[in-house]
């Protein structure tokens, strides 16, 4: 069964820190784009992040120099290290591949496979 886990998400303070994890099973991540995602209530889901199979990277402008986006092939995994955190990131965030052949990457695409995603809560 081909599955994404998202995982890490929690309850941080403003300027705190998370990473959350996104963890394929069933199928190796090596041939997808894997992009984050997040949604408010009452919000329309935004694309927050994506990367390439060759690593290069994309980042809405709200997360740009706050969050990091990577990858770990070895252990099929992908990352979003969120720094700098502001009450404006709460969301459920969730992470989706799509296979392409490509070096690039974008958060428009038609993604293939989504996790069920993991809630940030920032708030003091």
């Amino acid at each position: 069964q081909l599955q994404l886990v998202e995982s890490g998400g929690g309850l941080v303070q403003p300027g705190g820190s998370l990473r959350l994890s996104c963890a394929a099973s069933g199928f190796t991540l090596d041939y997808y784009a894997i992009g984050w995602f997040r949604q408010a209530p009452g919000k329309e889901r935004e694309g927050v992040s994506c990367i390439s199979r060759s690593g290069s990277t994309s980042y809405a402008d709200s997360v740009k120099g706050r969050f990091t986006i990577s990858r770990d092939n070895a252990k099929n995994t992908v990352y979003l290290q969120m720094n700098s955190l502001k009450p404006e990131d709460t969301a459920v965030y969730y992470c989706a591949a799509k296979a392409t052949p490509g070096y690039v990457c974008r958060t428009f695409w038609e993604y293939d496979y989504w996790g069920q995603g993991t809630q940030v809560t920032v708030s003091s």
